[in-house]
């Protein structure tokens, strides 16, 4: 516990020096789930992306102007500092400032769910309950991976486990083996949804057998499962997914919660016909291109996308080409 606090210091600090308000103010820590309820993560969550000035340096006001546009779509709530916005490139204090700005441009209504994933579990505690300071309503807590060949199932649980217990927020396991090369187990999925502070699964390794599995084994649980990309959004309801996670959200916002909409209707015929338009341009920005083709997609759509903070590296003429293709042939430019 001593070593989790020193760990804690230098994340506070960073929270001072941004003027942050009391402990307390946020969301996660000053309305804490009523006694024998969870979170409802119902809905379409879009994982934002981190602007970068030309020489490197978050631009917060870009990403408060984004926030600002997507005020006219219907989202459940926001991912701040996952995949999507490059949180392995970024400072914990980078990460923690960008989550503290989007809690205050955006309405209390809508869900935060912050990226507090570290490779150790003292550092994963230190970092979610950081961003519940900060004021997220839950952590999006990925597996580690660095010494994947260690994390075995006991290993996991143990992991989740420990975070879990220490967060003062709900806790949301997150799985990408795109990623990380590890897929969080189907075993410790099931043994953690049994824990009453982790309350879903965001999961974007497609295999939707497996969704449907988990959704079946944990039905007495309320436990929540959220399908991690768009490619595969109409499968995931139709096996009884909560919502998503959906990179291609900060492009085509809209037309993803028109695809739920259609979904909790039970127009699936309309909704097939929207789900095959978003293959391709969902596929162009995540496992193609990755996320130097979301922030060019971004720019084409009227977003502040920009520049990625190296390693990452611009597209090529070529892949340009193909990306702007992608969406074009679908209908989207």
């Amino acid at each position: 516990m001593a070593q989790s606090r020193r760990l804690l210091a230098p994340l506070r600090l960073g929270l001072a020096a941004l003027r942050w308000r009391p402990l307390g103010w946020g969301r996660g820590l000053s309305t804490p789930a009523t006694p024998g309820t969870r979170l409802d993560l119902r809905g379409i969550f879009s994982p934002l992306t981190t602007p970068f000035t030309a020489q490197g340096e978050v631009e917060h006001s870009q990403l408060e102007e984004n926030l600002h546009r997507y005020a006219t779509v219907p989202f459940r709530g926001f991912v701040v500092q996952g995949s999507s916005g490059e949180c392995p490139y970024l400072t914990p204090q980078e990460r923690l400032a960008v989550v503290s700005r989007v809690r205050q441009a955006v309405p209390k209504d809508k869900l935060l769910l912050a990226g507090s994933g570290c490779e150790s579990t003292q550092g994963t505690v230190a970092m979610t309950v950081g961003m519940a300071e900060a004021g997220a309503d839950a952590a999006l807590v990925v597996t580690p991976c660095y010494y994947r060949g260690a994390m075995t199932s006991a290993a996991l649980i143990h992991h989740y486990s420990q975070v879990a217990d220490a967060s003062p927020i709900p806790v949301v396991l997150y799985s990408v083996p795109s990623n990380t090369g590890l897929e969080l187990p189907l075993e410790a999925v099931l043994t953690l949804s049994q824990h009453p502070n982790v309350v879903g699964l965001k999961d974007s390794g497609g295999d939707i057998t497996r969704l449907g599995l988990i959704v079946h084994k944990t039905r007495t649980e309320e436990f929540q499962v959220l399908v991690g990309s768009a490619g595969f959004l109409l499968a995931g309801y139709a096996i009884g997914a909560c919502g998503g996670v959906c990179v291609l959200a900060n492009v085509l916002g809209a037309p993803l919660c028109q695809l739920e909409r259609l979904c909790q209707e039970g127009r699936w015929q309309e909704a097939r016909a929207l789900q095959l338009r978003l293959i391709e341009p969902n596929a162009a920005v995540t496992r193609k291109f990755g996320i130097p083709a979301l922030k060019q997609a971004m720019e084409w759509f009227g977003y502040h996308g920009g520049p990625c903070r190296a390693p990452l590296r611009p597209l090529s003429e070529a892949q340009l080409e193909e990306l702007h293709r992608d969406f074009s042939i679908n209908g989207w430019l």
